[in-house]
């Protein structure tokens, strides 16, 4: 449906990279807190309730996303991009900012769920606004970035929280107002995209999604976002098993493997045209092997390269998997689309150690656990070959 109140225009670079940081605002939110969780746990004490709600603090934000990414872009379809993001990173800043003040351990993690309504609001509208302001290839070169700032962003909000950390456990949680900075920002250089409903029809009905067309790349994202958060999650603790205990050293290879998923993530914008039937078994099969070869061995520079494939393997999946969700979806779709996949990848993020650990509980080891991931990428990179040759005779 034609905008009868905005005039086209032509986003690009200032668009572009504005919407890449804040799409890095859900990857702070992830990592940031890390570091400073044994300093948490010593504030707040070793009993049970609290050694369950700390590391809970770190993850209730994915879980939220998980949940609440499809609610986030239904509203996306229904009422606007730019207006939900404007109030996403206010909130996120409120949130964001609250542990500063609050003292008690449950009103911290209510504030961290907080965080998780605003990142979902920030990831499924900066996505969106993506695929609505770029097209062809400089689209499919704008989703790798997100990555490549994804990766390259974790590395450094890693070090981040343990800098600021260091002194008091509350420090880190002043970045989080950083998205006011973002939302002068966006306010000024983000506008409701050419084909956005006037105010006037907000209410009508929206077409339909796909249901059965989404199905599939969403139920495969669901996985692809536990292969994905394998290696980031189990390298720690395949190094402290070979010996590796370090942080220094520990903290420099996962580097290492932040910045494969970066090149991975920076090469899809390169090579898109070749299709996803090409590309995801391409990224299936080597997340796969990598994963195989980082739980197959106890020799430290195999590991890091079991790492180092794998993760540029989970660099180049994540936005080929977003190319084939969103793959003919129209404008009215795309926000409720991208809602859909979002939801599926942090689903798979949050149940990725909950998996694991029940793997190495009945495989005897987290490295048969690690491998068993890898197995199962392996088994995709076959399946997505097939089911896409079929479906996709051309590239997509």
């Amino acid at each position: 449906m034609p905008d009868t109140t905005t005039p086209a225009r032509r986003a690009g670079r200032p668009q572009g990279f504005l919407l890449m940081f804040m799409s890095c605002l859900p990857i702070l939110g992830a990592v940031l807190l890390a570091p400073v969780l044994p300093r948490m746990q010593d504030h707040f004490g070793h009993s049970g309730a609290a050694t369950a709600l700390v590391p809970l603090s770190l993850t209730v934000p994915a879980l939220m996303i998980a949940l609440l990414a499809p609610f986030a872009g239904r509203i996306v379809d229904r009422f606007g991009r730019k207006r939900l993001l404007l109030i996403g990173l206010a909130v996120y800043a409120v949130f964001g900012t609250a542990p500063l003040w609050l003292d008690g351990l449950g009103a911290i993690v209510l504030s961290r769920a907080g965080v998780g309504v605003a990142e979902a609001a920030i990831m499924t509208c900066c996505t969106t606004l993506i695929s609505d302001y770029f097209s062809g290839t400089e689209r499919d070169r704008w989703l790798g970035m997100q990555t490549v700032f994804a990766s390259l962003s974790a590395t450094l909000f890693f070090a981040l929280g343990g800098a600021l950390g260091a002194q008091d456990w509350r420090n880190p949680f002043w970045l989080y107002a950083s998205s006011l900075v973002f939302l002068v920002l966006a306010a000024a250089l983000i506008w409701p995209p050419a084909g956005e409903s006037a105010s006037a029809e907000e209410h009508a009905p929206l077409p339909p999604l796909p249901t059965r067309a989404l199905a599939l790349p969403c139920a495969v994202t669901v996985v692809g976002g536990i292969v994905f958060y394998t290696p980031i999650v189990e390298l720690p603790y395949v190094l402290d098993a070979a010996g590796i205990t370090a942080v220094p050293a520990i903290g420099a290879f996962a580097a290492l493997a932040s910045l494969a998923t970066a090149s991975g993530a920076y090469a899809f914008g390169r090579v898109s045209g070749r299709g996803t039937a090409t590309l995801l078994p391409i990224a299936f099969g080597l997340a796969g092997i990598g994963l195989v070869v980082l739980g197959a061995t106890s020799v430290v520079p195999v590991i890091v390269l079991g790492a180092v494939i794998a993760s540029a393997g989970t660099g180049l999946m994540l936005p080929t998997l977003l190319v084939w969700a969103l793959s003919g979806l129209t404008f009215e779709q795309r926000g409720r689309g991208t809602g859909l996949w979002t939801a599926a990848l942090f689903l798979g993020e949050f149940v990725c150690p909950l998996l694991v650990v029940a793997f190495t509980g009945a495989l005897g080891g987290l490295g048969a656990a690690v491998g068993l991931v890898g197995a199962v990428a392996l088994v995709l990179a076959i399946v997505t070959r097939r089911v896409l040759t079929r479906a996709l005779p051309v590239p997509a």
